[in-house]
């Protein structure tokens, strides 16, 4: 029998039963110390590897209470100052302006029709020409309306030789009637008949008069000035009064005028100012509201609310002298409402939303920020003024401020001036601010 197959032993038995067979217990094996050292060095490796995974873990996480500042691999460790950039806060004008979108549209369009029937004879113009008020565009045929006025003038001639010689019977008859030659009734009928050939005088001057102006209109001229569009008949053609399309238009295009709306909530704002006799500027973009198109006034405003809209419509006129303004073009209006002078202003990108409202990070002379609570007034896209919370010269900070807490520390490479344009120049709504957003709960303000 082998080894490892397993013996039975017999044990005592009582006497005549048969004897019980045992399975011997079998050694618990022992492991030789090599493999034991094995286990060892494994089960410290794994955790000597737990242990460096934990310390990089720590090392890369951001700790809180710390004030990140730029070390290794892009991130913060505490009590460094943080980079920012900041800028001054400054006095200067603040133009508060509103936003519109606006069609430009001509103060006068023509359609010039001819208002005598006959052949176009004659076409002076040319398509796109900027013509004069008065200037000849076209011509047509007036022999018949010329036969027409020497006609009415015979006829005027002949009717004044009869109220010339009706009027001379009628002095005679006087003279007659006196001398009690003649009744006095024959006088009568010759007096109304003198009435009678001045009637029938007016009617033919009447005719005559409307023979010439038939004819002045066979000569067509501008009635305004401005571009002729294209031409709607060519010469040789038999135009009427009744043509729908007539011969051409003319637009005007100096001056011109850009109509848009605004929030009926501005409307006092606006007429206030009107009423105080000021001339409301008004600039004109171009769709991208990058070029400045042109500079006008404010003429007028309509005399009511769209109740579908809630918004009143206003026309401000433009010299347009470089006619930068078409007709029916489509722009971006920006009217210029009020200027207050003297106004703390500090870039848009600097103003914060959070808990505290409305607020910004003021840097203090040991270069740190606190948050400081502010009010704001007007914008316009780049700079916001300041109502209450700031003064002239604090520093607050733009960029930068996205993991600043109050009290942190900070290193500005310097702070740049708000530079605020006292004309207005290269600041208009919709400009966009330098800094990033803020975290979570903050947003740049756009008032």
């Amino acid at each position: 029998m082998n080894d490892d197959q397993t013996r039975y032993e017999p044990t005592s038995a009582d006497e005549g039963e048969a004897p019980i067979l045992r399975a011997p217990q079998r050694r618990p094996s022992v492991a030789p110390p090599e493999q034991k050292r094995r286990s060892w060095v494994g089960w410290l490796g794994t955790l000597l590897f737990l242990l460096l995974v934990g310390l990089a873990v720590y090392w890369f996480l951001p700790h809180p209470g710390s004030t990140p500042t730029a070390t290794r691999g892009g991130r913060f460790a505490s009590g460094g100052p943080m980079p920012v950039v900041a800028a001054i806060a400054e006095a200067g004008p603040m133009r508060v302006t509103l936003d519109a979108l606006g069609t430009v549209t001509p103060l006068a369009t023509v359609t010039v029709r001819t208002q005598i029937n006959g052949q176009l004879t004659q076409v002076a113009f040319t398509e796109g020409q900027i013509v004069n008020k008065g200037d000849f565009l076209a011509e047509v045929d007036p022999r018949p309306y010329q036969n027409a006025l020497d006609q009415a003038q015979g006829q005027l001639a002949k009717d004044q030789a009869l109220l010339k010689n009706a009027q001379l019977d009628l002095t005679r008859y006087d003279t007659l009637v006196k001398q009690d030659s003649i009744s006095r009734q024959q006088r009568d009928t010759q007096e109304y008949l003198v009435r009678q050939y001045e009637g029938t005088v007016r009617t033919d001057q009447a005719q005559v008069e409307n023979a010439k102006l038939n004819l002045a209109y066979c000569h067509i001229v501008a009635p305004v000035s401005g571009r002729v569009g294209l031409r709607q008949v060519d010469q040789g053609n038999y135009v009427q009064v009744s043509d729908a399309n007539g011969l051409v238009v003319i637009t005007q295009l100096q001056p011109i005028s850009v109509l848009f709306t605004v929030p009926e909530d501005n409307v006092p704002a606006i007429l206030k100012r009107l009423k105080e006799g000021a001339k409301l500027e008004v600039d004109a973009y171009d769709r991208g509201r990058t070029t400045l198109l042109a500079k006008g006034t404010l003429s007028t405003l309509d005399n009511q609310i769209d109740t579908t809209t809630g918004t009143v419509k206003l026309r401000a006129e433009f010299d347009n002298a470089d006619g930068n303004l078409f007709p029916n073009q489509f722009v971006n209006v920006q009217l210029l409402v009020n200027t207050l002078d003297n106004s703390i202003l500090i870039p848009t990108a600097a103003v914060l939303r959070g808990a505290p409202g409305t607020f910004v990070y003021l840097v203090n002379g040991d270069d740190t920020v606190a948050v400081k609570p502010v009010k704001l007034g007007p914008a316009d896209g780049q700079h916001v003024a300041i109502l209450d919370g700031l003064a002239v010269g604090d520093k607050v900070v733009v960029d930068g401020a996205d993991k600043l807490r109050d009290g942190a520390k900070v290193m500005a490479p310097g702070p740049t001036p708000t530079n605020p344009a006292g004309d207005g120049t290269g600041r208009r709504n919709g400009g966009t601010g330098s800094g990033q957003g803020g975290g979570a709960g903050r947003q740049r303000s756009s008032q």
